[in-house]
């Protein structure tokens, strides 16, 4: 059994825990507020720009093409995963783990590789049979994404995916954040750039717009795609470093409450172990007692 010093020692140790994922799920609170006005903030022209140039794109298909739009085979594919740079922060980093290892046993007969947007994902699939092209680690550690980060991943993309004729397709794998409590994993098909179907819970409208082009569609889309793959990829960092936080934030409130728990269990243990101490002295009292 353990004695009184040793369960005064344990509750004290997590006493200085429970501080410690008071304040962790304090400081992400904070974050998450900030991260998530700028996914609100972002999403819907993220989201009509998809749709927009999707349109176009089938639209004017015939008239020019685009490496960007250049359909191929169906045999190598190029996964970015984005992920967190830390930990503690419940399953997030493991479920975009696991879905990416779906993602690639589903298409076994597919040659995969990956570039890895954070410090978890890295780790974890460089233990992995699978071949990591790029990484890009720090981005997010400070609890946000910057566009000129996102520029930058979009653009060596863009040339890997026009210089390297044999990459077929160019996945997006992320967390889209819906509330605190509630992520979904996504897999996008980032290049070539696909047709753009109606978002959830929204209409199709019965009349497609129609578009005058000032300057010609090989000129527009030639700025315009670049720019779509790069907001792809910020919306795409903006949704993961709301998810985190907020997966953070349930995990330290966990943990918090957990250490409540466990120290009332260890408070009731100690008072037990100071009782039987106190009832044996008094026993050894009583019984000197009456032997005198």
């Amino acid at each position: 059994m353990a004695s009184l010093l040793d369960m005064r020692r344990r509750i004290k140790s997590v006493k200085n825990t429970q501080q410690i994922t008071k304040a962790m799920k304090m400081v992400a609170a904070a974050k998450l507020k900030r991260a998530q006005d700028r996914v609100t903030a972002a999403r819907p022209y993220a989201v009509k720009m998809s749709e927009v140039l999707g349109s176009l794109s089938a639209k004017v298909s015939g008239d020019f093409s685009h490496p960007l739009l250049d359909k191929r085979g169906d045999k190598n594919y190029l996964i970015v995963l984005v992920t967190a740079d830390k930990g503690l922060c419940g399953g997030f980093n493991a479920n975009l783990h696991k879905a990416t290892l779906s993602f690639v046993q589903e298409n076994e007969e597919k040659q995969s590789e990956l570039v890895a947007v954070g410090r978890k994902g890295r780790d974890f699939f460089r233990r992995r049979d699978i071949e990591i092209v790029k990484e890009y680690v720090g981005l997010t550690g400070q609890g946000q994404a910057n566009l000129s980060d996102a520029r930058e991943i979009s653009d060596e993309l863009i040339k890997t995916f026009t210089e390297d004729k044999e990459i077929d397709k160019v996945f997006l794998v992320f967390t889209e954040f819906k509330t605190v409590l509630s992520q979904k994993v996504r897999v996008e098909q980032l290049l070539p750039i696909p047709p753009i179907t109606p978002v959830e819970g929204e209409e199709e409208s019965g009349a497609e717009a129609e578009y005058i082009y000032e300057q010609p569609p090989a000129e527009i889309f030639g700025k315009l795609l670049p720019k779509q793959v790069e907001t792809q990829i910020y919306r795409a960092m903006l949704e993961s470093v709301a998810s985190e936080q907020g997966s953070r934030m349930t995990a330290m409130d966990s943990a918090t409450k957990n250490a409540g728990e466990l120290i009332d269990t260890l408070t009731l243990n100690m008072n037990r172990i100071r009782q039987a101490g106190i009832t044996n002295e008094i026993i050894e009292v009583v019984s000197g007692a009456a032997a005198q």
